[in-house]
């Protein structure tokens, strides 16, 4: 089944109100909400119901959530829970993505947290900073693939594209990944291969391009921005990654998106 969506223009930063961990359910099981002007991102710790705008989604630890902006959010707790938040205008900017209202983020909910995180400990004081985390984050949720029915990933390999995900700007060795994941270089090789049918340089590969394609086609940032932010400094050699994974050249595939 398609997960539902909400357009939601990430083009640029946006103005973040207010960034957290909330801690709920401890006085009382049910809180309503609706904020008139800004939207709600959530990463949730844990089990409940939450009802927005009259659908309700059985959220679990690692399940992400978008409340639009004037929309009643209620949430029902089975006990003490805490969630990371942000509550954020989003900036207007051309064409909107599409993120999902409610869904599992998967192995990239370890990276999503680590971005939250970083945003919640910079504010108030570094606004600049707290905004360019959520932003990251915004744009790896609505770069999450549709789920596959029934598929589960081999702890170790979600463990490893959960690492990758949350390290794309940095360089990668296979060794590092399978240190992150817990496991050894080759039968990290053996694991990721079966379940992905890709190598894991391969996948590394394909995230980086993928990024990258989203950035030059719906972003303002610089071309050598965006090569630093997959991870791919030199410019020469990324503009050869552009040529050979996405069939033209960083200044052409931007080209695409006029």
């Amino acid at each position: 089944m398609a997960v539902e969506r909400v357009p939601l223009c990430i083009g640029r930063p946006p103005f973040i109100a207010n960034a957290g961990v909330g801690v709920h359910g401890v006085r009382r099981l049910h809180d309503v909400f609706r904020l008139p002007d800004l939207w709600q991102l959530h990463l949730y710790g844990y089990s409940a119901d939450v009802t927005i705008g009259g659908r309700t989604y059985a959220v679990a630890p690692g399940w992400v959530s978008f409340v639009p902006a004037g929309v009643e959010v209620r949430f029902d707790y089975t006990g003490r829970s805490e969630h990371l938040f942000a509550h954020f205008r989003p900036e207007e900017c051309g064409e909107p993505q599409t993120v999902p209202v409610a869904r599992d983020a998967g192995p990239a909910a370890a990276g999503l947290s680590e971005l939250l995180r970083a945003a919640i400990a910079a504010w108030p004081g570094g606004s600049a900073r707290t905004a360019a985390e959520v932003w990251t984050a915004l744009w790896r949720i609505a770069q999450l693939p549709e789920p596959v029915p029934g598929r589960t990933h081999h702890s170790a390999v979600a463990s490893a594209i959960a690492f990758i995900e949350a390290n794309l700007a940095r360089p990668l060795s296979v060794p590092d990944v399978a240190r992150a994941a817990g496991v050894s270089h080759n039968h990290l090789t053996r694991l990721f291969r079966a379940e992905t049918g890709l190598p894991v340089v391969g996948w590394i590969r394909e995230r980086r391009m993928a990024r990258a394609r989203h950035l030059l086609t719906a972003t303002t940032m610089s071309i050598p921005a965006v090569a630093a932010s997959v991870g791919i400094s030199d410019l020469q050699a990324f503009n050869k990654a552009c040529r050979r994974e996405l069939g033209g050249s960083p200044r052409a595939v931007r080209g695409t998106s006029a």
